[in-house]
């Protein structure tokens, strides 16, 4: 009995003691020196801890453009960067996913992914007030930093000596966002007294680190493998699709293999499937090729990996179902509408999409769900 207890004893202080085996690099400790960095910000410049030397603190950010949670933080973070400014604070913000290693099954909450691109449109559409630099080429900056989750957040004193880390606020849920960490962070280094609490935790997305463009590729193989439905539409069923009571925000595109600008939108639209379709949403594609020729267009959306629901025109009038799915439809393609799931239509689109105007109205017609904020965030400017 005291081998087994013994045994069990050393076995959890090893449990206890063994170092813990992963690729996510530690925070920087409190008192260390900030390291330099070399990176392109949007604005074209390259920046480095000297583009803020003259600056009484500076804080440093990480954050993405895909993440939820870094979304519902951008106001906050603007307003950080407003109300400090004026005391001589600088702010760097990094993002510091690979923007090959993001899945499409993480962009449920986004328009845009995290390339330096993709960075430059969202600066734009939410008007930041920030140097926003991109470091998911090498991350070598991110590892030296260890942010553990987007946003995170690191604040140096004039010295460059780091004297807090961790989360923004106490609450991604702004109401629910008591304690203000970051804001007292900065007041106390001005102030040159201690800072109140040094280390908290950082929540919200996971940093996307290289390694991470395994799991992308795994999910672009399992795309590959998915089938690609296709059924014959008559008018009955197009008026069905026009009601819309799937009780979900639908995206219905009408197209045809002959069709340049409907090839072209075509990849855009399946991704934006991939993204939403664990949320309340669906795309429905409607060819109007005859029926005849069903060959040339199972060809084609296999091409694409349409892995959507599909449909053919039944019959060899396609006039009809452009008068039965929409009368102020002239019937040229493509032509794509959003409908809400109480059946009114959000947008209209003659030729090719938006995509991101298409994605942004998709995003603000969802209702909560475990990330609440969201709705208020695309229904907002």
């Amino acid at each position: 009995m005291r081998s087994v207890l013994l045994a069990v004893v050393i076995g959890a202080v090893g449990v206890a003691t063994a170092p813990l085996q992963t690729d996510q690099p530690a925070p920087l400790a409190i008192g260390s020196p900030a390291p330099d960095f070399n990176l392109p910000g949007i604005d074209g410049k390259t920046y480095s801890l000297a583009s803020f030397k003259k600056s009484k603190a500076l804080v440093v950010i990480f954050t993405a453009v895909h993440c939820p949670t870094a979304e519902v933080y951008e106001n906050r973070i603007k307003q950080l960067v407003t109300d400090f400014r004026k005391r001589d604070v600088a702010f760097a913000v990094i993002q510091p996913n690979n923007a090959q290693a993001v899945r499409l099954d993480e962009m449920g909450y986004t328009d845009l992914g995290d390339s330096l691109e993709d960075m430059k449109t969202r600066a734009e559409h939410r008007n930041f007030n920030f140097p926003f630099l991109y470091d998911g080429e090498k991350q070598e900056v991110s590892r030296a930093y260890g942010p553990v989750a987007t946003p995170h957040v690191f604040v140096f004193d004039a010295e460059r000596k780091l004297r807090y880390q961790g989360r923004v606020d106490s609450n991604p849920r702004e109401p629910l966002a008591k304690v203000a960490d970051t804001r007292n962070a900065i007041d106390a280094v001005l102030a040159g007294t201690a800072v109140p609490v040094e280390n908290t935790p950082a929540v919200g997305c996971s940093v996307k680190w290289l390694d991470k463009k395994k799991s992308h590729d795994a999910e672009a193989a399992a795309f590959a493998k998915e089938p690609v439905p296709l059924e014959k539409i008559d008018g009955e069923g197009i008026k069905a699709l026009r009601e819309n009571k799937s009780g979900k925000t639908l995206l219905v595109n009408f197209w045809a293999t002959w069709c340049a600008p409907c090839e072209a939108e075509f990849p855009d639209l399946q991704n934006t499937w991939r993204m939403y379709r664990k949320r309340p949403f669906e795309l429905v594609t409607v060819s109007v090729n005859y029926p005849d020729e069903e060959k040339a267009v199972r060809t084609f959306l296999t091409k694409y990996l349409a892995s959507s629901r599909n449909y053919l025109s039944a019959t060899m009038e396609p006039h009809a179902l452009v008068q039965q799915f929409d009368p102020s439809w002239k019937g040229g393609v493509p032509y794509s509408v959003v409908i809400a799931p109480d059946g009114q239509i959000i947008s209209r689109t003659n030729g090719q999409v938006d995509i991101l105007k298409i994605r942004r109205l998709i995003l603000a017609s969802f209702p909560d769900d475990s990330y609440v904020g969201q709705n208020a965030y695309w229904n907002s400017k």
